[in-house]
């Protein structure tokens, strides 16, 4: 089984790294085009395995599993392009929340999977956000899932939530990373410690965080509730957080659900000319 990956990005390389790092496939399945091909061959003097095709119809020409990840706007003139190179046996996998699986399926004769990753999958971690388009057989499906298991959790998903899932798992590392950034910055701003030592703690924090959480060892309401003694100095942070926290995440959820219809429509606007 070939894989394809059809922009090298910071997903696409991601997307590449995980599954060769992990053992899903070995480098020698992978081939990997992208509009800067000189991208592409960076990846491949990682990994010399790797086959570098010289455009997108190359790579669907020698792959059977062809991972779109290139932005939403783009998928529509690249299946346009690539319309004559599909045939039924290919399974198209795309990275991009905005366009579903049924729009995919009008587009293609081939079977078609939405798979959104997340960055944490670099790490052979976190969830990735699945939705099997119709004609996608239980065999392919299988497939998809044993692949995929080996960089993230597989989360099946419906349009309904596809936006506030991929809020959570997919940009959620960069919101909380930008939190804990600020948090740094103002220990190293207003106290002795240095910006280094703050940064180490913080990390070593977050990891243990993670493996209290991965190892069912609490909640995180029973974690709150373990550190924060009452009349403590925990209780006096989490007092201020309450106060300035209020409506935040509800408003960065509101600005991502905007920008996502956006996009949505742009689609619809393509797909439907």
């Amino acid at each position: 089984m070939n894989i394809g990956v059809i922009g090298t990005g910071n997903m696409g390389t991601i997307l590449i790294e995980a599954l060769v790092d992990s053992g899903a496939v070995k480098a020698e399945q992978l081939i990997i085009t992208n509009r800067t091909l000189a991208k592409a061959f960076n990846i491949q003097n990682t990994y010399p395995g790797i086959t570098v095709a010289a455009d997108p119809p190359e790579t669907v020409k020698q792959a059977d599993i062809v991972f779109l990840c290139v932005k939403p706007l783009d998928i529509h003139p690249l299946l346009q392009q690539l319309a004559p190179h599909w045939t039924r046996e290919h399974c198209l996998v795309s990275i991009t929340s905005p366009i579903s699986v049924g729009q995919l399926e009008a587009a293609v004769p081939c079977q078609v999977v939405r798979a959104i990753p997340s960055i944490t999958n670099r790490a052979l971690s976190g969830s990735i956000l699945v939705t099997f388009g119709s004609r996608c057989s239980a065999a392919r499906r299988q497939t998809i899932d044993d692949l995929l298991r080996r960089i993230a959790t597989p989360v099946l998903i419906d349009d309904a939530i596809t936006r506030v899932a991929s809020d959570i798992a997919s940009c959620g590392p960069a919101f909380f990373s930008y939190l804990l950034q600020r948090f740094i910055d103002a220990a190293a701003a207003k106290t002795a410690i240095t910006k280094d030592q703050a940064t180490m703690l913080a990390a070593d924090m977050i990891i243990g965080l993670g493996e209290l959480l991965k190892r069912d060892l609490y909640t995180l309401q029973t974690l709150q509730e373990k550190v924060c003694v009452k009349g403590g100095i925990t209780g006096e942070g989490i007092a201020v957080l309450e106060q300035k926290m209020d409506g935040v995440f509800e408003e960065v959820l509101r600005k991502t659900h905007e920008k996502f219809r956006e996009d949505v429509e742009k689609v619809r606007q393509q797909f439907s000319s």
